[in-house]
């Protein structure tokens, strides 16, 4: 079942629709989904290796849009939209302190988010709540995460076969570990923050 899994993964990778499903995906996980757009670059580079740089562009340029909303939502939406969602990541007792940290390091904290895995969506909520300077936060966004999804597909490009060879021989330790870091990860991030 995960060979047929990984197989149809590779398959849509390479499909036509597939800039634009990043795309989707790269904007709503910056605005209010859980799902990184690191899931779907891997398979589409690859699958695709000469559209390494493509598929970083389009995944920069629409998590940055997806940036904008969230600042959107949290300048204009916050206690209707904005509060939900930093609620269900699990920061709603800290934002306080963190919102004292962010008058500080606003830019930093952008910029820091941005190429990490901390969900980038409440760091842009965040900004529009702050009214972080929309230029400061456009620059932030684009070099933090233009850098983020630039190095992963030159990883890819450069190591693209041994890579895919290594994921196709140890699919399903590769699969398990996923998950179990995937869960690690939404844990501490709502205990540890």
């Amino acid at each position: 079942m995960l060979r047929r899994l990984y197989d149809w993964t590779m398959d849509l990778a390479g499909h036509r629709h597939a800039l634009a499903a990043l795309a989707v995906v790269s904007f709503a996980e910056s605005s209010f989904f859980p799902i990184p757009p690191d899931i779907l670059i891997i398979p589409m580079v690859l699958a695709a290796r000469h559209r390494a740089w493509l598929i970083a562009t389009v995944c920069t340029v629409a998590s940055v849009a997806g940036g904008l909303a969230g600042y959107a939502i949290g300048a204009l939406l916050y206690d209707t939209l904005g509060q939900p969602i930093v609620s269900f990541y699990g920061y709603g007792a800290q934002y306080e302190q963190f919102q004292q940290d962010y008058e500080a390091w606003g830019a930093w904290i952008v910029a820091g988010a941005g190429f990490t895995p901390f969900p980038y969506k409440v760091i842009t909520i965040t900004s529009g709540v702050m009214n972080l300077d929309i230029l400061v936060f456009l620059i932030a966004s684009t070099i933090s995460r233009g850098a983020r999804f630039f190095i992963l597909a030159a990883l890819l490009w450069q190591f693209g076969p041994p890579i895919r060879g290594f994921i196709e021989r140890h699919l399903p330790l590769l699969a398990t570990l996923f998950f179990v870091l995937l869960f690690a990860g939404f844990v501490a991030i709502r205990y540890l923050f």
